[in-house]
């Protein structure tokens, strides 16, 4: 049986997208290793295939990712292997350097070297100065929408194959109800969802946007590098009868909130490259909860909810319009009906089955 090699720096808790990249390559007769590192709150797994989570000794900054290509080069050099995965640039030095003769696919969740992290640093040198170095040399490469593909085809002159976020079909098993959930049953429920909920996505903005909502319930479910700020501003504008923040949990368990939610938020400024062209996974997640997404004006985000009328698109993400738009839509009844229908027939036209017969088909001209 071949084996691939699937990489990423993550914990592996909830990247559903490497997990469809796993799934598939079992579905094709590969021998699965999803690679990754161990964090303190690291969730516990229960995954179809092996697993390896490299225990660090730097957790963020140049050494965390020099220490992790350091170690998965290692691994990967001695490890046997047909197919090597590279998911994103942080690991893709490790890979090509550890290749040899196997084939080799990168896949990039986002326009990595325009996120605002590294803007104005010396770090988004080195990682253009990777990239440049790699990317025109590589055969196989693939990421999450046109906007992205058609970026790094500019660029490199490199083929890409696009595959959307779109989840794959998992039972959600029976819907618990908003009183088990601990949840008002008489408050209009929004949610923002994400394991990167970072400056410049717009969490700050929901947060502040509840001080003129007090009939509704703002969820943010996840983690990233602004939570100490959404839990400052949430204490500090005694929001918390009307803010919840939760931490990342399995996926399932996640789901069973964004069902009892009335609207999905998906809120990144045009700040970047990288956010203005990002499709997020939680976009096709609302909808497959059948609601109905209040995002901002972004290429890919803006066009699937204007696609599809199954939502609705605020120009700038300010607290303020925020706060508009759900107060206008809270006694409305027919046109939350309305746009739940919606959400529900792009539930069912974004076909997860079919994107994961897109990646197949992808992986199989690889072989």
């Amino acid at each position: 049986m071949p084996r691939a090699i699937v990489c990423v720096t993550n914990d592996l808790s909830t990247d559903n997208r490497v997990h469809r990249t796993c799934t598939v390559l079992r579905e094709l007769g590969y021998e699965v290793l999803l690679v990754g590192r161990t964090l303190p709150g690291s969730l516990p797994l229960q995954r179809p295939y092996a697993t390896k989570r490299l225990g660090l000794l730097c957790r963020e900054g140049p050494l965390f990712y020099a220490e992790y290509n350091l170690r998965l080069f290692l691994l990967l050099l001695f490890k046997r292997a047909s197919l090597i995965v590279a998911n994103d640039l942080d690991t893709l030095l490790a890979c090509f350097l550890a290749k040899g003769k196997r084939a080799l696919v990168y896949d990039s969740h986002e326009f990595f070297t325009e996120v605002p992290e590294l803007q104005s640093r010396a770090a988004r040198k080195v990682w253009l100065s990777i990239e440049r170095w790699i990317f025109p040399k590589l055969k196989h490469v693939s990421t999450v929408n046109g906007s992205i593909a058609n970026a790094y085809r500019e660029r490199y002159g490199v083929p890409v194959e696009v595959v959307r976020n779109i989840p794959m079909h998992r039972e959600l098993g029976p819907l618990p109800s908003r009183k088990e959930l601990q949840l008002p049953d008489d408050r209009f429920i929004l949610i923002l969802q994400g394991s990167g909920i970072n400056v410049d996505r717009g969490g700050e903005e929901a947060v502040l946007a509840m001080k003129e909502l007090p009939d509704a319930l703002l969820l943010i479910i996840g983690g990233g590098d602004a939570w100490p700020v959404l839990e400052r501003l949430v204490k500090e504008d005694r929001l918390e009868d009307r803010v919840r923040l939760l931490p990342r949990m399995p996926y399932e368990h996640m789901m069973q909130y964004t069902r009892n939610a009335d609207l999905g938020l998906s809120l990144d400024k045009d700040t970047s490259l990288n956010y203005r062209y990002s499709l997020p996974n939680k976009l096709f997640d609302y909808f497959r909860a059948h609601i109905p997404a209040l995002v901002s004006e972004l290429p890919e985000v803006a066009g699937l909810v204007r696609r599809y009328e199954a939502g609705i698109v605020i120009p700038r993400v300010e607290p303020g319009l925020i706060a508009a738009e759900v107060r206008r839509l809270i006694p409305d009844h027919a046109r939350r009906e309305a746009l739940r229908l919606r959400a529900i027939f792009a539930a069912s036209e974004l076909d997860g089955e079919r994107e994961k017969e897109a990646l197949k088909a992808f992986l199989q001209r690889v072989a």
